[in-house]
């Protein structure tokens, strides 16, 4: 190991101090500039808050809907004081915990904004007020990401919200209509209707989750629409007004959305602003930085990971994109290694049911000619699910026809984003049905639909 190895990291999210703690750990001197929140704005003020507010709304649910299970019903009511100190609190923890692994390594963390000097120095501007240079061996950008707002609208922090505005929650919305039916915007519709909120969700295409399988999609949008929230389909928001009772959403066809609330759920943006990296010469592409496999940008020693990078949006990418980036800048791999395949990413939608998938999309094969073997169960043949009082949903696998090889998946149900670990395991280790299937699972349990789907 080099020790005398200086590592500069801009940005303190799941990729940046992940890169740090691998680096620090191989002999690598490393510096963290975080201008917000170590842990990651995104992660931290976006991704934990939500999951935890999506996990009380789900304990609303199931505590309201007791009967089905041989119990007396007690309607819950939510208290927002105690809902918004469990989420500083876990966002505190989180952050806490990875200052004080960091300080355990020697790492040292600045708060604080960077810009790029040379492609060897780093200006930094200290929230102390001091500004002084840095010189690096290498340098990683791991900023994260903004909520995306179209420019026809201006948020207020009121009315007109970004998503990351609805948390910690002041008031829950007596309805609100969130624009966007990706991943964010699902969550949030289940989010607010699980706390009572008419929701109505402005679907710009024929299906929530557009790319995602149809039949996924069809379960969900069975599920908001027997909770009663309204989908504009095919239309998309082109106009917001503030009315005397809140907002006016208009939709490209025509309809209207009156509610006292509305949510921009429509993506987000790199933050790649102000860096100088154009200075430097590090090409961007929409802001974005374009990586090759070992997350190297044009320039061979400065790195980008995390959502920066315009690959997959998701911590678990940006953990293990930071992973690759110290195993680099120490000199490489000193063993077996596997250079990242994001088509083997699993990913979940923290909904009601739970939707989770990875690796080959079912509707993806069919489109490219692929053959492929496509089985599939419902959880209403397991006795879990029964007993869970839950049935909702399915286990879909994908294999090739020829070798048996399990080439992805996706779950419908509840703990589907933990279930789809198995098949996620499968895929990226090119393990076959068979290795599912003549596995000795847990009875009665959810994991018994896999095992049933492989045979």
């Amino acid at each position: 190991m080099n020790v005398e190895k200086k590592l500069v990291i801009i940005g303190g999210g799941p990729a940046g101090h992940s890169a740090a703690s691998a680096a620090a750990r191989r002999g690598v001197h490393v510096t963290i500039i975080e201008r917000e929140i170590l842990g990651g704005a995104a992660h931290l003020l976006d991704c934990v808050p939500s999951k935890t507010m999506i996990a009380t709304g789900g304990a609303m649910s199931f505590t309201n809907s007791l009967s089905g299970m041989g119990l007396e019903n007690r309607e819950a009511e939510v208290d927002v004081a105690s809902l918004t100190a469990r989420i500083e609190s876990i966002k505190d923890h989180l952050s806490n915990d990875v200052h004080v692994l960091l300080a355990s390594q020697g790492v040292t963390v600045i708060n604080g904004t960077a810009k790029l000097e040379s492609k060897n120095s780093v200006r930094v501007d200290a929230a102390d007020g001091t500004s002084f240079l840095l010189e690096a061996d290498d340098i990683l950008i791991s900023t994260g990401s903004r909520p995306r707002i179209p420019n026809f609208v201006q948020p207020d922090g009121d009315r007109i919200l970004t998503t990351r505005d609805c948390y910690p929650p002041r008031v829950f919305p007596e309805s609100v209509t969130i624009i966007g039916s990706g991943v964010t915007g699902v969550e949030f519709a289940h989010m607010f209707a699980s706390f009572g909120s008419k929701v109505t969700l402005v679907v710009s295409r024929q299906q929530v989750l557009p790319g995602k399988d149809p039949e996924v999609a069809a379960v969900l949008e069975d599920s908001f629409l027997s909770r009663g929230v309204r989908l504009f389909k095919g239309a998309r928001a082109v106009g917001i007004e503030r009315t005397d009772l809140g907002v006016r959403v208009i939709c490209d066809d025509g309809r209207v959305s009156e509610t006292t609330h509305a949510v921009f759920a429509i993506g987000s943006m790199p933050n790649t602003e102000n860096l100088g990296l154009e200075e430097v010469g590090v090409k961007t592409d929409g802001g974005y930085i374009p990586i090759d496999r070992h997350c190297q940008s044009n320039i061979e020693n400065i790195y980008a990971a995390g959502d920066v990078s315009g690959k997959l949006p998701l911590s678990s990418v940006a953990s293990m994109q930071g992973r690759k980036v110290a195993e680099q800048v120490a000199g490489g791999p000193k063993g077996p290694h596997r250079h990242l395949d994001y088509d083997k990413a699993a990913s979940a939608i923290f909904t009601e049911p739970e939707i989770a998938d990875v690796g080959l999309a079912e509707a993806e094969a069919f489109a490219s000619g692929r053959k492929i073997r496509v089985t599939k169960v419902p959880f209403s043949s397991t006795a879990k699910a029964l007993i869970n009082n839950d049935s909702r949903g399915f286990v879909k696998i994908i294999s090739d026809p020829a070798t048996g090889e399990v080439l992805g998946g996706s779950i419908v149900g509840r703990h589907a984003a933990e279930l789809i670990s198995v098949i996620a395991l499968a895929v990226t280790a090119s393990l076959k049905v068979t290795d599912i299937e003549e596995s000795l699972l847990v009875h009665p349990a959810l994991a018994e639909a896999l095992a049933d789907a492989a045979e």
